[in-house]
Order: C-alpha cells, then sequence, then structure tokens
C-alpha cells in the first residue's frame, strides 16, 4: 500500500522493481490524499509504471469539474510533459475516486477515510492491521468559523456566527476521534503557530502546536511532523524537533519525531 504519489515514488518505484519483481509481478494499492502536484507529480517516474505484468489500483478524491482520477494523472503523461503516453503504457490500472468511506482490503487489513480541511477535497487514511493503526493527516487545517464573529461587522449575524462555531468545533472534534488511540499519526505541520497567525490562516496548513495538542487529545503514540515548508533547512527542522520536543516534556505517553528522507518507522 501506497499513499500519495510525490517526488519519492521515484526511488521507491525503483526499490520495488529490485527487490520484489524476482518474488512476482508488483501488485499495488495506491491511495492519493489529493491531487495537488506536489502529491502526484512522481506518477510518471513509478518504474512498475512500465512493467506489462504491473497492476495498480489507484484511489483518491477529485474535486475540479468533471475530471477523473485517471484524467488528472494521466495529463501528466501526455505530449506535452512526457515522452510517453497513459495509452501506450500495457500496465493493468483500475482507479476508484472515494469519498469518506472505510475499505476491506482483504488479509486483515482496512482502511477508513476522512475529509480533512484543505483547498481541494483532501483525504485522511486511517489504516488498521494486526491491532495496530496509522494515520495519515498530511494537508490540513483546523477548521475556522467562516461567519463574521464581529458584532461591529455588517456581514455579522449572531445566529449564523454561533452556528458557525458550532459546526467548526463538531469537525474538529471529528477528526480527533479520526485520530483516536492512533499507533502512528503522520502530520502537516507547515508552520509554527505564530506564522500561521501572521498571514497563513486559510492555506489550508497546519501547525506544530496544533497538531502537537490535537495527538495529546486523541491519546497518539506516536506523532511524524510532516509537510514541512520548503524554506526550512535541515538545521532548522532538527531545531525545532528539539524545541517541541523540549516543550512536551516527560510523561506524556506521546512520541515526536520530525519526517526525514528515507525514514522507518514500526507502529
Amino acid at each position: 500500500m501506497i499513499v500519495d504519489l510525490g517526488s519519492g515514488v521515484r526511488l521507491l518505484g525503483d526499490w520495488l522493481m529490485d527487490n520484489y519483481q524476482s518474488q512476482g509481478p508488483i501488485d499495488a494499492d495506491i491511495f492519493i490524499t489529493h491531487t495537488h502536484w506536489d502529491h502526484i507529480m512522481g506518477f510518471p517516474m513509478f518504474s512498475p509504471l512500465f512493467h506489462p505484468a504491473t497492476k495498480l489500483r489507484i484511489r483518491g478524491p477529485v474535486s475540479y469539474g468533471n475530471e477523473t482520477l485517471e484524467s488528472v494523472l494521466g495529463a501528466q503523461l501526455s505530449y506535452p510533459y512526457w515522452p510517453i503516453r497513459l495509452k501506450d503504457l500495457a500496465v493493468h490500472i483500475e482507479y476508484d475516486q472515494i469519498k469518506e468511506t472505510t475499505l476491506d482490503m482483504g488479509g486483515g487489513l482496512g482502511v477508513t477515510t476522512k475529509y480533512l480541511n484543505h483547498p481541494v477535497l483532501c483525504l485522511g487514511y486511517r489504516v488498521e492491521y494486526q491491532g495496530k493503526s496509522i494515520v495519515t493527516a498530511y494537508d490540513t487545517e483546523p477548521f475556522h468559523n467562516l461567519f463574521p464573529t464581529d458584532t461591529g461587522d455588517p456581514g455579522f449575524n449572531e445566529d449564523a456566527a454561533r452556528e458557525g462555531e458550532l459546526a467548526a468545533l463538531e469537525e474538529n472534534e471529528k477528526l480527533v476521534q479520526f485520530y483516536r488511540n492512533a499507533d502512528v499519526l503522520i502530520h502537516d505541520c507547515q508552520y509554527t503557530a505564530a506564522e500561521y497567525e501572521a498571514d497563513k490562516r486559510g492555506w489550508g496548513h497546519c501547525t506544530y502546536e496544533y497538531a502537537i495538542a490535537t495527538a495529546l487529545k486523541a491519546k497518539v503514540k506516536k506523532l511524524i511532523l510532516f509537510h514541512h515548508d520548503p524554506r526550512r533547512t535541515d538545521q532548522q527542522l532538527t531545531a525545532l524537533e528539539a524545541k517541541y520536543r523540549a516543550q512536551l516534556g516527560a510523561g506524556t505517553g506521546l512520541e515526536l519525531i520530525m519526517a526525514r528522507e528515507g525514514l522507518t518507522i514500526q507502529a
């Protein structure tokens, strides 16, 4: 099972071909969180695509007009962008556009999906197997009241403001329950709270502080700090990891880990 097709999937594809092809054709389930470029750009470079015996089942949401998952991904394999076209591949691919649901993948593996808060439809995935659970919340931010709450605002409506606040609280609580008791939660942490409140609210990305507070509330065991701001250096990320570990302190039962290339996690 693979979640998303960013640039890292090129190396994953090569590794799969080197280590699993001798055992038979690559047969994989791919779950797309959403179709923003950084989450699908590695698709044309996924080497199992070019082996005719490969079987792929690709699932995910699509929210743009009449576009399908196949057309969004396949557009990358078209003449202006890539020398090989999707229709020229011999690989067997099945596409399934999904919403909030629970899937029995067989062999004791289950996947539950939940909508996150991002500018396009975006799904979180809760993967459960043999009593262990891993949850992805790759691109999300807290739900906020969309209605004016300032009584001096010309658009202020007391009932709407109250209902908007309740709706935001309800959606945020649904995500807490989605994360509940997860062995591993991989969560968007692009900004610090100060950066977010300065001018990043509504961009669809979260803060370290909110992710940590939510993980604590949900009694998560390991929180992977993910989706780094691309302007941060490795040194800055290491410093942030140390800072938030120190703030968290001992005895919480939560382990903080900064996501890094090549990281392997055991639930």
